[in-house]
């Protein structure tokens, strides 16, 4: 996790939550922020006990029988990670409510991963009793999320997707006078 406190006086200090990461707020002034595309972030909060976090992973947990153990590339382990933590600071998993967001198809013709993600954060929760109250999940683009761990406010903005600009291949001239030939 990266701190960045805000330059002027009173604001939060803003706390970047990186692929396999759990942040829970410490009750001072913080906003938690991510970038997703096919990841999946959940953000959880207990509105009485006024705590919150949030985790962001990569897969929703390893193939069966692949011999794979779930780590913290996986959200089978941090979503369990996430509610561990905010029940040591006071939080009480009756009372906790979710946001999710990600689960973007980001390359088309290739392995829908983020539904996968998005499939696997939704069923966990309703296992869990947890109400999913806001999500942002699957299409193509990604994401930039903020959330409020104190207030249990988010912010789900789509980050533009912006064409690559095409390279064009540069000829060049075969050169001769050894078995060498560039192209």
């Amino acid at each position: 996790m990266r701190h960045d406190p805000d330059l002027a006086l009173g604001s939060p200090t803003r706390i970047t939550v990186m692929q396999g990461q759990v942040y829970v707020g410490t009750g001072a002034p913080e906003i938690l922020t991510t970038v997703l595309g096919s990841c999946i972030a959940c953000c959880l909060y207990d509105p009485i006990a006024r705590v919150g976090g949030m985790n962001h992973f990569l897969l929703a947990e390893p193939t069966p029988g692949s011999g794979t153990v779930a780590d913290q590339n996986y959200g089978i382990f941090l979503m369990e990670l996430l509610i561990n933590q905010m029940m040591t600071r006071g939080g009480v998993k009756s009372r906790m409510k979710a946001h999710i967001y990600g689960g973007g198809n980001m390359h088309a013709g290739m392995t829908r991963i983020g539904d996968a993600n998005a499939r696997f954060a939704q069923n966990f929760l309703a296992d869990e009793g947890i109400p999913v109250m806001r999500q942002d999940i699957g299409g193509d683009t990604a994401r930039r999320v903020d959330f409020d761990p104190v207030l249990g406010r988010t912010r789900c903005r789509h980050v533009e997707k912006v064409a690559a600009p095409v390279s064009k291949p540069v000829s060049q001239p075969a050169t001769s006078g050894g078995e060498l030939e560039l192209f």
